[in-house]
């Protein structure tokens, strides 16, 4: 059994460029997981947008979350061909919450070993504003904490 990665998954460029990166390491089983935010109303392109209108206020729409479930499920079967290629173990997790806390607790309830998260990079807005979800998980995670841009 070889190293068991967590790739972070949000839709953007930055999180496939890691998942390939993963995918080049050597020995390993990966997770890939997106995280549904309800502050979202898209959670495949990040920072905070209010279904609603308003900031602050969560969507409450069964359809709204199965959506978007449905969305991180589909994003997630297209990339496990890049894994099949590879002959890479690839998992599947879509969970709802907070990203980072969800990314820490899933890690951590699931004998991870090292996460791989992208990051769009400094200079932008949302990450001064609202925190940097890979930041924030290589802050707190207690294994290894890769940052690809």
């Amino acid at each position: 059994m070889g190293e068991h990665v967590l790739v972070s998954l949000d839709g953007s460029e930055a999180a496939e460029a890691a998942l390939d990166y993963a995918l080049t390491m050597p020995d390993v089983e990966i997770t890939v997981i997106t995280v549904v935010n309800p502050f979202d109303t898209d959670s495949l392109s990040p920072g905070y947008q209010s279904p609603l209108g308003k900031a602050g206020m969560p969507a409450y729409s069964q359809e709204w979350y199965q959506k978007e479930w449905d969305s991180a499920k589909e994003l997630h079967e297209e990339l496990r061909e890049r894994a099949d290629e590879r002959g890479v173990p690839f998992e599947s997790v879509v969970k709802l919450g907070s990203p980072s806390r969800q990314i820490l607790v899933y890690a951590k309830e699931n004998d991870v070993d090292h996460i791989v998260v992208g990051t769009r990079g400094p200079g932008d807005i949302s990450n001064v504003l609202l925190g940097s979800v890979a930041e924030t998980v290589a802050r707190r995670a207690p294994m290894t904490v890769t940052i690809v841009r």
